[in-house]
């Protein structure tokens, strides 16, 4: 009986939050719709490349999809391949990805500003629509990187990725691949609508503060 009412609320959870998902997106696009026009206007005057970087993230069940982001760095950096791991037992706990800093020569000008504030996840707000993320659950990841998983690391990709998440208000950028494991599968098992609304919040909070990158 009780497993049964679990899979109810559970259900009921998952409908909810995708309709939360689609009125969230649709809100978030037209409200911001001037900053994509300036941000896209901006990025075309400083370099004349192209405005969204595309690149193949895991989503849900290992499922592939293309992620969307405002285009931060050089053409020719962003254009190229990822880098290749090749872990045997899962990826270390001490590892910490980090593409580039905001103050590394191949960020754009443009690049540098949107990134500190993470303007440049904004264009997620598509994915969101397509349904291939969630406004919150756990960052997606490239399958360069979830390739390597072990077992226990790939019950993060159990649940829709998301553009922010409860690693992301616990450290950001800043923490490491354990750390985030940890508290990724720690949102997995706990997820209810009320936590997804404090995420929510101290999101915006950490992102009007400047502090770390999405």
């Amino acid at each position: 009986m009780i497993m049964l009412i679990s899979k109810i609320v559970r259900t009921g959870y998952c409908s909810s939050k995708r309709m939360m998902d689609i009125m969230g997106a649709l809100i978030a696009i037209v409200l911001l719709s001037p900053v994509f026009l300036i941000v896209a206007i901006a990025i075309k005057l400083e370099d004349g490349g192209t405005v969204i970087f595309k690149q193949e993230r895991s989503g849900e069940n290992d499922t592939p999809f293309v992620i969307y982001k405002f285009r931060s760095m050089t053409e020719r950096v962003a254009s190229s391949s990822d880098s290749a791991y090749t872990w045997d037992n899962g990826v270390p706990d001490t590892f910490i990805f980090k593409d580039t800093g905001e103050q590394d020569a191949r960020v754009t000008k443009v690049g540098s500003f949107i990134r500190k504030f993470s303007i440049d996840e904004l264009p997620q707000f598509v994915n969101v629509l397509f349904g291939n993320m969630s406004l919150i659950g756990p960052r997606p990841e490239i399958v360069p990187i979830t390739s390597c998983y072990s077992e226990k690391q790939k019950q993060r990709l159990m649940v829709k990725p998301g553009i922010t998440g409860w690693a992301q208000i616990n450290g950001r950028s800043d923490i490491n691949n354990g750390e985030k494991i940890r508290l990724d599968l720690e949102y997995i098992e706990k997820q209810t609508a009320m936590l997804d609304i404090i995420i929510f919040f101290k999101t915006v909070w950490l992102v009007i503060a400047g502090k770390g990158s999405i």
